[in-house]
């Protein structure tokens, strides 16, 4: 498809002067209006929506430029999820999980608060859930969660994830974070979050959240971790959420996915993590993506990967330069690429020790046409 018919196209898509829940009515979910916008033949891409949803919200889409580039990659399907290449839970997570918590580290958990997002990644490490009707997170798991962390009095940290959890109403957003607020031996609470980045307008237009946020952030510290994988993704509007939540007192911070084709080279990734600075965001963690299936044609080469940070020491302000990690498979947890964790390294895997001094192997990329 030539760029200028793209473009006629995304035109035709207005997001602006629209409220934030008619930008998600308004999403493209169907492959027909998927393949029609983007002249991609509509066989294909429902053979992909069938197995993994589709969520493109006219704000994000608007981001598009051309074909295949760096926007496109995140939420437009692709045929190429069909591969057999990779796991359904490559984190093992469901093998932990108590309610809607997942606890896999010892002085922290993971809350999954909903299975929706404004857009879906193509390349999600919860693909199995997220988007489906049929594995919303009920009240009886919410509930089952909040009980587990009250008994468990490890637990010190809290992560509210999802999905998203900005896609919850204000009003049982408040409510979770409130009963997770009322436990003593919690002492921090986390939200993670993309909507800063691929849905601004919910933040910008809801003065109840940046206010509920605001007076949270008093009782106990919040911290917001968020997604931007590319400089384009930081606009006016999602300067206008960050700021909003900088102000309500919730510092934030950024954890990227190293993608094929979308940020895999240091002048983007560069530019990435500075953008980032001066919307007030904390560049933190660049992940390597998680061995999920379908997901093989989005992976890099772990020494390409090393090389783009190393690359950034020396050349930018050290605020900037976020740390490289591997997410175990198998849920043995985040693990720094750095010399003193690799143990082995070669054409066909990364042999590395993890924080809890257990071995595992990370397969290095196949070739994906």
């Amino acid at each position: 498809m030539d760029s200028s018919s793209l473009q006629q196209n995304i035109t035709k898509i207005d997001y602006k002067e629209k409220s934030w829940k008619r930008l998600v009515k308004e999403s493209l979910t169907k492959a027909e209006e998927i393949a029609e916008l983007t002249n991609q033949p509509v066989e294909l891409i429902e053979k992909v929506v069938k197995v993994f949803p589709a969520r493109i919200n006219p704000y994000y889409f608007s981001l598009i430029e051309s074909e295949n580039d760096p926007i496109w990659r995140q939420c437009i399907p692709d045929i190429k999820e069909l591969s057999p290449i990779g796991f359904v839970d490559p984190l093992n997570e469901e093998a932990c999980k108590h309610g809607c918590v997942v606890h896999r580290y010892p002085t922290k958990c993971l809350f999954l608060a909903s299975n929706q997002c404004a857009s879906y990644c193509r390349f999600c490490t919860r693909k199995r859930r997220v988007g489906d009707l049929k594995k919303k997170i009920t009240k009886e798991e919410i509930k089952e969660g909040i009980d587990y962390i009250k008994s468990n009095k490890q637990i010190k940290d809290v992560l509210i994830s999802g999905g998203d959890p900005l896609m919850l109403s204000t009003q049982k957003l408040k409510k979770l974070i409130e009963k997770l607020i009322e436990i003593e031996h919690v002492s921090i609470l986390r939200v993670g979050s993309r909507v800063p980045c691929t849905l601004p307008q919910r933040i910008i237009q809801d003065k109840r959240l940046q206010r509920m946020f605001e007076e949270f952030s008093q009782i106990k510290p919040i911290y917001l971790n968020t997604h931007f994988n590319h400089p384009r993704e930081i606009t006016e509007e999602a300067k206008k959420a960050c700021f909003a939540l900088a102000n309500a007192g919730i510092p934030l911070g950024n954890q990227s996915v190293l993608l094929k084709g979308v940020n895999d080279d240091y002048n983007t990734m560069l530019e990435l993590n500075e953008k980032l600075l001066t919307i007030k965001v904390k560049p933190y963690y660049v992940y390597f993506p998680d061995l999920v299936i379908g997901t093989e044609h989005f992976r890099v080469r772990v020494e390409k990967g090393m090389e783009i940070i190393n690359k950034m020491r020396g050349r930018t302000t050290g605020f900037a330069i976020p740390t490289l990690v591997i997410d175990a498979p198998g849920g043995l947890g985040k693990t720094p690429v750095i010399k003193d964790n690799i143990l082995s390294i070669n054409d066909k895997e990364v042999v590395m020790r993890s924080y809890s001094g257990k071995i595992f192997s990370y397969p290095q990329p196949l070739e994906v046409s």
